[in-house]
């Protein structure tokens, strides 16, 4: 393409998108907090997983956190997986119907998840404690706003 045919099409600049800002924000905050966690030998989707159960009943199912998450059931089956290799979580077929199973965290996991939320209080004191009490709250009511209105469900674990 030449030069001349460049000045006649019109391109709007990339840093004048909001969700440029958003996605540099973004990246830089999961990559910090990915790093930390791996200190830990969780991922990001590990610890959406476990803090979600931690905060449900005892036991649960993977259907109950594929619908929390909004991850597929396929992801959930994944993660449990390798939860259960970690020794995070407990798995309990049921007798009459094998495709049932109640998943529990284990003693080392719910011990963890207080570690690994301070961790996540930390990275975000990191990126946002620059941002006083009022634009904090202002910011995650519009990020709420957006998420409300474009019926946005599945958690972010990348």
């Amino acid at each position: 393409m030449t030069a001349n045919k460049k000045q006649k099409l019109k391109a709007s600049n990339l840093k004048s998108h909001l969700g440029f800002w958003m996605r540099l924000v973004s990246n830089n905050v999961s990559q910090s907090f990915a790093r930390k966690l791996e200190k830990m030998d969780v991922t990001v989707a590990e610890w959406v997983v476990i803090r979600e159960m931690y905060s449900g009943d005892d036991t649960t199912s993977p259907g109950v956190v594929s619908e929390l998450t909004g991850l597929t059931r396929g992801a959930v089956s994944k993660l449990i997986s390798k939860l259960l290799e970690k020794k995070l979580v407990t798995r309990t077929e049921a007798v009459e119907d094998r495709r049932y199973q109640d998943i529990r965290l284990t003693e080392t996991a719910i011990a963890m998840v207080p570690k690994l939320a301070k961790l996540a209080d930390a990275n975000d004191e990191e990126f946002f404690g620059v941002l006083s009490t009022e634009e904090r709250e202002a910011l995650a009511a519009v990020l709420t706003k957006i998420v409300i209105h474009n019926h946005l469900k599945k958690y972010p674990i990348d």
